[in-house]
Order: structure tokens, then C-alpha cells, then sequence
């Protein structure tokens, strides 16, 4: 018996604005999702992924969106249906996951009472009823320590456990479609594939259908049947997921599928949308002579950093029957970092490689140990000397949004660190260095008077990296600098890293979640767990032979794709 439809788009039209200022997201988009059936969704930031998925759960803002086209949902249109009767199917028969749990949840609210809170309101169920179903709902999901959760609060818990209560959410009133959005942006990927295994086990326990929306189509793979293909608002591509990983038809689905690193050779560019798109893609291998020859030359020197035996440890508040806790975040780690080298560190989130940094950086003062940068012990700098030292260290953050004042142009933001650190004889010659910098990390002139809000993410990381270059240091630590960005996107901001370090002569520590990206960037590779290095050494010889059972565990999780 062949499945029937359980929703249908048929030339779903989104735009934004009004009169001259109308913008179109989405355009003709059709296709159809049947019962117990997984359909992905794929494509770039901006391709109208999240505004379909908006569109169909009523949640685009109605002043200034205009919808066309219909949503059928069990033979109703739900464009033409009343607010009333499409808020009783949101959040009960059609629920969603979103992408970023930490504001999807609400911070005054305990993790427990916005799950029974649901459960009151759609299937009228007592307090204690609620209660009960929601620690239900929560072994379910796989959550540790049920009963501590329902009164945590989102904040007191990791990533991967506001993910797993905001699926409880979802399925909590039995939704008989769910539609997760991004839903395993920024986790580990031993989380990822944590996450993306309950969803399979959720969908196939209650028959449940799935749109499944990511830019990652290697993440897609491993869950959807079907696969819709978006750019740029439109549909390029559909079909079976086998038929699109073997035999893409169109160049766009061919590019999301190659600029992801290759984890078996070792590319000198990544090749980007662009690149492939416009047939100048350029895949030479770096060959194991040519990896050797470059290792010869940067192992012979002196290293740039040294850290010795160093500790960084956090204490917990200590109540009035209990003594502090101690947690060692960093836990007796040693290790050389050498000049032109990439360092990669790699682990999972809570691991310590974040803590590290800054406590290289001296944003967080080690407990004891020593760290050593050309030479020169750095823990005890006076305020004065430390100021001078930021000069060569820098830091590339993970959200460029959030490190960048909203209130500042682009062009003040990057001219700022060089009149601290007095770089340029005047604001003329500052000016000219900064409009050097954005050609150099492939921006216009023209940003330089833009601010913040009126770039996109890319474009946000492309400032921060000229923002830390704008003071030639010769030590870069990128923090999760490319763990947000899309496929393509990532791509871009890693080939331009590595133009950098050719042309200035960086030494990066490149820390990341995602071994694929860290093993692409990195000489040497260093793992962490709970605080101590588990393995390092050369990037290419631990992925081919990890030692230990943790990096294995590490390199499985990494979605290879079909």
C-alpha cells in the first residue's frame, strides 16, 4: 500500500518587504512529504531553507511577509485557514526542533516546566500528569539524570542536552510531522551523530514523518530518504538520496557535496561553490614528499610556544553541607607549537580546548604550569607588557556577530586595535591599511562604512579575520572559527587561512570541534579529553592510525556521506 501525503507545497511564494523594498526568499517551491517518510532539505544560508519551514509552521511575521501558493496538510490549505485553527495543529501535529536551542528555550523557565507546559496546553493533562509524561519524554530522549533536568535551567546544561529537551518539546503531544531545523548545527560530532540516531529511533518508533533541514548534505545522507535540493530561494534539485550522492545532475549539488574536506588525501585548495560552479575548481593533492619537505623545514627551528605543564582548575560553589568541587578543565597538558606550524586541537565540548586558549591568550590565568612564547615566560607580565604581547598573539572567535560593537562601521572596527597598538602614521594611512586588508580577505571597499547587521555570516568572519591579521601577529588561535558557517562558506574562510599563513608567515592553533576540518588544516593534531591531551602528532598518521579508543570514536562520528 503506497504511503499517502501528509503535507504538500505547491508553489509556495515568500517575500519580505513592501513596494520597492520587496525582497523574494522563496520562490515556487513544490514538493511533498508522506506519512513515515524522512525528507531533507539542503542548501547555503539565505537559500530559503528555515523560510519554508517558517511558512509552513505559520510562524513568519504576517506584517511584513507576504505567502502565496498553498501548504496542504491533510487536505486543509493552511494559507487559507484561520490563525485559530492552524494554532491548534502548531506544536501538536506538526511540531518543530529549531536550530539554536539556546534561544529557542526560555531562560526563566526550568527545562521541566517548559515541556509540562506544552502538555497542559494541547492535551490537557494535570500538573502531575504533565510532570510524570515530561520525565518520560526525557529518558526518552536519552537525557542523563531525568529528574535533575526538569529543574534545571536551559543555561545550567550543555548544548547537547538543551537539543535532546527541545526534541522532547517536539514530540511531546505525538506530532505526526516534525520538522528539525538545523538541529545539529555546532554540536560535537559525537553528539551530532548522537542526535541524528534518536531522531531515526523517535521517527520509527512512532511512525512520525520528518523534514529534516541542514546545509550539510553528508549529514543529510544519513537520515533522509529524499533529498530537496535550494539555492538562492528555489529548488535546483530532488530525489532519492542515493540518486543525488551518486549521480548529481546539477552543478550546485556537485559543489555542496565536494567542499567538504576530504578526510582520505590531503587537497591544497578546498574547492568552493563558486570554484566548481565555474568550472575553475583546482583539487591538486598535497603529496607525502612535498607534507615531509615543508615538516623538515619548520621542525628544525625553535618553537614559537611552549606550554609546560600546565593546569587551569574551577571550583563549585560549595553549599552548607557540601565542600567545593574541583574541576580540572585543563589537567597537567604539555606541548610545542613551532613557527609556520598549524596546531590542530580537537575534542568534545567541556574537553578544555577553549580554556586553553585563553589561558595562552592570559584572558584566563593558568592555576600552575608555565607557558613560554619565543622563549620568554608569559604567566607573571605585568599589565603594561601583556598589552604589548597581545600584539603578536590574536584571536579569531567563533561568533563574529557577537565580538563585533554593533555601533561601529567595519572600517572602525578594524582601525580600533591599530590605534592601540599605534600600527599607521595617521587615520589616512590607517584607512588605506584597512581597505588593503578587506581586499585581502575578499571584501569591497565599500564595507568599510557597512556595519555589522548589514553583512552575513561569512562576510562577519571575513572583518574578524581582518581585524586580527590588521596587527601582523605571529600567533593566531582560531576558536571555533568556522563551526557556524555553511559548507561552502567554511570552505572559503579555510583556503583564505591558508593564504594567510603563506603570506604573513602565521602560526596557527586551530581549535575545532570537527576532526574533518581540523585534520584538512593541521601538521600536527592534538586530542583532547577531560581536561588531558589523549594523542598527538601528525594530523594525517592519527586519522590513519589512531592509538587511542576515544579518537577512533572521534573519527566514526565524522558523516561520511553515502
Amino acid at each position: 500500500m503506497t504511503p499517502s501525503t501528509i503535507l504538500e507545497l505547491i508553489d509556495l511564494n515568500v517575500s519580505f518587504g513592501v513596494k520597492k523594498n520587496k525582497k523574494s526568499v522563496v520562490q515556487n517551491i513544490s514538493f511533498n512529504i508522506k506519512e513515515n517518510e524522512i525528507v531533507g532539505v539542503v542548501g547555503e544560508s539565505g537559500s530559503g531553507k528555515s523560510v519554508t519551514s517558517l511558512a509552513i509552521m505559520g510562524l513568519l511575521p504576517k506584517r511584513i511577509a507576504q505567502t502565496t501558493g498553498k501548504i496542504i496538510y491533510q487536505k486543509k490549505d493552511l494559507l487559507q485557514e484561520k490563525e485559530r485553527s492552524n494554532r491548534s495543529i502548531r506544536g501538536k501535529e506538526i511540531a518543530m526542533i529549531f536550530q539554536e536551542p539556546m534561544s529557542a528555550l526560555n531562560p526563566s523557565m526550568t527545562c521541566g516546566y517548559q515541556v509540562s507546559e506544552i502538555l497542559q496546553l494541547h492535551l490537557k493533562f494535570s500538573r502531575s500528569e504533565a510532570k510524570n509524561e515530561a520525565l518520560s519524554l526525557f529518558k526518552k530522549v536519552k537525557l542523563p539524570r531525568p529528574k535533575d533536568i526538569y529543574t534545571s535551567y536551559p543555561h545550567q546544561i550543555s548544548g547537547g542536552q538543551m537539543q535532546r529537551v527541545m526534541i522532547a518539546m517536539a514530540i511531546a503531544c505525538k506530532p505526526k510531522l516534525l520538522i528539525a531545523d538545523e538541529p545539529t548545527t555546532a554540536l560535537d560530532v559525537t553528539v551530532q551523530k548522537e542526535i541524528i540516531a534518536l531522531l531515526k529511533e523517535l521517527q520509527k518508533e512512532t511512525k512520525m514523518s520528518l523534514l529534516f533541514i541542514s546545509h550539510d548534505l553528508n549529514l543529510i545522507s544519513e537520515i533522509a530518504q529524499r533529498v530537496v535540493v535550494m539555492y538562492q530561494g528555489k529548488i535546483v534539485e530532488k530525489g532519492p538520496v542515493e540518486q543525488l550522492f551518486y549521480d548529481p545532475k546539477e552543478k550546485y549539488t556537485q559543489a555542496l557535496l565536494e567542499a567538504r574536506p576530504k578526510m582520505e588525501v590531503r587537497l591544497h585548495r578546498l574547492p568552493t561553490i563558486s570554484s566548481i560552479q565555474s568550472e575553475q575548481s583546482e583539487s591538486r593533492i598535497v603529496s607525502p614528499l612535498q607534507r615531509a619537505n615543508k615538516h623538515k623545514r619548520i621542525y628544525t627551528t625553535s618553537p614559537i610556544l611552549e606550554i609546560r605543564n600546565v593546569k587551569k582548575e574551577f571550583y563549585s560553589n560549595a553549599s552548607l553541607f557540601s565542600k567545593k568541587n574541583v574541576i580540572k578543565a585543563v589537567d597537567d597538558v604539555s606541548f610545542k607549537v613551532f613557527e609556520g606550524e598549524t596546531l590542530g586541537l580537537v575534542g568534545e565540548s567541556g574537553c578544555g580546548k577553549s580554556t586553553l586558549g585563553k589561558a595562552i591568550l592570559q584572558l584566563e590565568k593558568a592555576t600552575s604550569g608555565s607557558i613560554y612564547f619565543r622563549g620568554k615566560e608569559i604567566s607573571d607580565l605585568s599589565k603594561l607588557e601583556m598589552r604589548k604581547l597581545r600584539k603578536d598573539i590574536q584571536l579569531i572567535f567563533q561568533d563574529p556577530y557577537s565580538s563585533l560593537h554593533p555601533r561601529l562601521t567595519i572600517g572602525e572596527a578594524i582601525t580600533e586595535p591599530m590605534i592601540v597598538h599605534n600600527i599607521g602614521t595617521n587615520s589616512r594611512d590607517r584607512k588605506k591599511r584597512v581597505f588593503k586588508l578587506l581586499e585581502k580577505v575578499g571584501l569591497e571597499k565599500e564595507y568599510y562604512f557597512r556595519y555589522p547587521h548589514e553583512l552575513s555570516g561569512g562576510q562577519r568572519q571575513r572583518v574578524g579575520i581582518a581585524r586580527t591579521i590588521a596587527l601582523e601577529p605571529k600567533l593566531v588561535i582560531c576558536d571555533e572559527s568556522v563551526s557556524a558557517l555553511d559548507i561552502s562558506l567554511q570552505a572559503q574562510v579555510l583556503n583564505l587561512l591558508n593564504d594567510l599563513k603563506e603570506d604573513f608567515n602565521f602560526t596557527y592553533i586551530f581549535i575545532s570541534h570537527d576532526l574533518a576540518v581540523v585534520k584538512y588544516m593541521s601538521d600536527q593534531l592534538m586530542v583532547m579529553k577531560e581536561g588531558k591531551i589523549e594523542e598527538i602528532g601528525d594530523a594525517d598518521e592519527i586519522y590513519a592510525n589512531p592509538a587511542k579508543e576515544y579518537t577512533r570514536k572521534l573519527i566514526d562520528s565524522i558523516p561520511k556521506g553515502k
